[in-house]
């Protein structure tokens, strides 16, 4: 895509496991860092930028066609949800879910990006296949939780990504852990190293723990997220943990892509 350096995917199998939340923190972390940094909120059914941001508005096509991306927290960002009342259900069959991401990956005016952050849907659906003939995309992050029923799920993310030919920069363990704000025990609510031992498995990297916050969640409730709103707590340490190896991971797997000499010309 003219203009962007790198699309990252930020990807789970399973709902509910805080996809979003990380890849709205890990944007606004390589942001942190100096980058310029897109988040396009892919989620079609059930986007949640708007609000883990806290911005609204409705874009306006200019005379190009293209959608020009809102603003936040030094974010470039689209999302279905700018587009939508707040209790508009989307109730689209694959091929008007493919167009849309097609819409929001090249029909916005999104200028220089060192990186653009995709937020997918959970599963394995027509939106993840779209992306992949839509971009080349660097890679991707499969997020997870501890337990089992969600490493068993994240499996099946990660032989999909392989399949489509899509790098998997790494697994990201979210709620990974409670620590009691009043006597700093950990309590594995969740179980603890599932997506850990899961990375070691399958050869990838493991890209970091999240811990469960509750400054985290008011964050997202209130549109300033962690790493803005408290960026010396431990679940922002941990996001800017992630997004360095994010990035390097992103480095080591454009050493590892073949290159393709140009023919001569005669």
């Amino acid at each position: 895509i003219e203009g962007i350096s790198r699309v990252i995917a930020v990807a789970s199998c399973k709902g509910g496991v805080g996809k979003s939340t990380v890849a709205v923190n890990l944007a606004c972390a390589l942001a942190a860092e100096g980058k310029k940094v897109g988040l396009a909120d892919m989620d079609i059914y059930g986007p949640s930028a708007p609000i883990m941001l806290g911005i609204s508005g409705q874009p306006k096509p200019s005379l190009d066609g293209l959608i020009p991306p809102l603003e936040a927290h030094g974010l470039s960002v689209v999302s279905m949800g700018f587009f939508l009342d707040d209790a508009a259900p989307v109730i689209w069959r694959g091929p008007m879910a493919m167009s849309a991401t097609k819409q929001f990956l090249r029909g916005v005016r999104w200028g220089k990006l060192d990186y653009l952050v995709v937020d997918l849907p959970p599963g394995t659906g027509d939106v993840v296949l779209s992306l992949s003939q839509t971009a080349y995309v660097a890679g991707s992050i499969v997020v997870t939780s501890p337990q089992q029923v969600a490493v068993a799920d994240t499996r099946r993310a990660v032989a999909m990504y392989e399949k489509l030919n899509i790098p998997v920069l790494g697994l990201i363990e979210n709620m990974s852990y409670f620590v009691c704000p009043s006597c700093r025990h950990e309590s594995d609510i969740f179980g603890r190293g599932g997506g850990e031992r899961l990375a070691e498995e399958l050869g990838i990297a493991f890209l970091g723990s999240i811990p469960i916050s509750e400054p985290l969640r008011r964050g997202g409730d209130t549109g300033v997220p962690i790493m803005l709103a408290d960026p010396e707590s431990a679940a922002a340490a941990a996001f800017v943990a992630a997004a360095e190896r994010t990035a390097a991971q992103v480095s080591i797997q454009s050493f590892k892509t073949p290159v393709i000499p140009l023919t001569p010309v005669n």
